[in-house]
């Protein structure tokens, strides 16, 4: 991408009756000042999914974007986990809102894809924390410090993290083979005794055919800063609740800019694409089991958009280790990293014992009542 973009992007939104910033408000669907109270619609807002215009893949990859495609943004780097997040232009210092570490802010800027839809938050950072105190509430072995941290309600950090999505034709050829099952009388000895029984066999046939498949929004994360493990568990998106973007949705929020490039993130598409072509071609090739040989894809009209999604985040340190918990800012699905207790799991094992032993006490005793 060579092409820079004419401006830095500000996403401060002063508020018309105080001159306080206005913060987007997931449940008036609206910009609110906390100062003075005062609300203003998000002009655009509401619009269909398919008002998002797609970019051509292969334009983008060859460095043809045109430059209002194309913007800057003040991001600082966290020197532990690499984390790239996007600040208010009058932070100087801060905490990185994956790990927790302490940040002091640069005034360098990321020249990137602008995003072209946005889903925004459906949840407060009350119902959030909610979901996450309740998650926390039912591990078992937790410290006692997890869950006075739940208690204190210390605040989460609502992030904007990106992802690619990917449309793409495909045509495929393939050849292979389609097993049928069928069955064998066999006499065998068991016992001493003939018997008779059905062994199963395999009859296999060639098979030849041709699958399509066009595929819609692929997501593909395009952030190192959290364990794909995380994100993966965070699903499903309703993707067709996506806005086309809008600055006024990060308001009060952070976004992450992406660390995973267009072409890798293409290059997992592909991958997750090409799992779903194999189902088809086992499904066209039909039989009891089937044996693929080879696969010919060819893909063409491949688009793609930089989106946000809403991601609400803590952070908390225990014995010198960060462990992070995630809540889906649309669903409320909770994920992360837990630490382990290792006293309560020593009182767990000792107690475990002492009634494996009563147990057993007391059925020896009543054995030797018995006798």
């Amino acid at each position: 991408m060579s092409q820079t973009a004419e401006t830095t992007q500000d996403h401060r939104f002063p508020c018309e009756q105080c001159g306080a910033d206005y913060r987007y408000d997931p449940a008036k669907l609206a910009l609110v000042c906390d100062h003075c109270g005062h609300e203003r619609p998000i002009e655009g807002s509401g619009r269909a999914v398919a008002a998002i215009r797609e970019l051509d893949l292969d334009s983008a990859l060859r460095g043809l974007l045109p430059l209002q495609e194309m913007e800057d943004t003040r991001v600082s780097r966290c020197p532990n986990c690499g984390a790239e997040v996007e600040f208010d232009p009058e932070a100087h210092a801060t905490t990185c809102p994956f790990c927790a570490t302490p940040v002091v802010t640069d005034t360098g800027t990321n020249r990137h894809i602008k995003p072209r839809g946005v889903l925004p938050f459906a949840l407060n950072e009350g119902a959030a924390r909610a979901a996450m105190t309740d998650w926390l509430g039912r591990l078992w072995f937790a410290p006692n410090g997890l869950q006075a941290y739940a208690r204190k309600g210390r605040r989460m950090e609502g992030i904007y993290v990106p992802f690619w999505t990917f449309d793409a034709d495909t045509a495929s050829r393939y050849s292979g083979e389609r097993g049928t099952i069928y069955y064998e009388t066999m006499t065998v000895i068991r016992d001493g005794k003939r018997e008779t029984v059905q062994v199963p066999r395999v009859r296999w046939t060639p098979a030849r055919g041709k699958v399509a498949r066009f595929f819609d929004d692929v997501l593909v994360l395009a952030s190192k800063s959290l364990p794909k493990t995380f994100t993966d568990a965070l699903e499903p998106w309703d993707l067709t609740a996506l806005q086309p973007y809008l600055p006024q949705y990060l308001a009060g929020f952070r976004a992450e800019a992406y660390q995973v490039d267009l072409d890798a993130g293409f290059a997992e598409a592909r991958m997750l694409m090409d799992r779903q072509i194999e189902r088809d071609v086992r499904f066209d090739i039909g039989g009891d089991q089937q044996r693929i040989h080879q696969i010919d894809t060819r893909v063409s009209d491949v688009t793609f958009k930089h989106v946000l999604l809403p991601v609400w985040m803590a952070a908390y340190k225990y014995r010198g280790k960060t462990y992070r918990f995630v809540v889906n800012g649309q669903t409320g699905r909770v994920q992360g990293e837990r630490p382990w207790s290792a006293w309560k799991i020593a009182v767990a094992v000792v107690l475990g014992a002492l009634i494996a032993g009563a147990v057993g006490y007391g059925i020896a005793l009543n054995e030797g009542q018995l006798q």
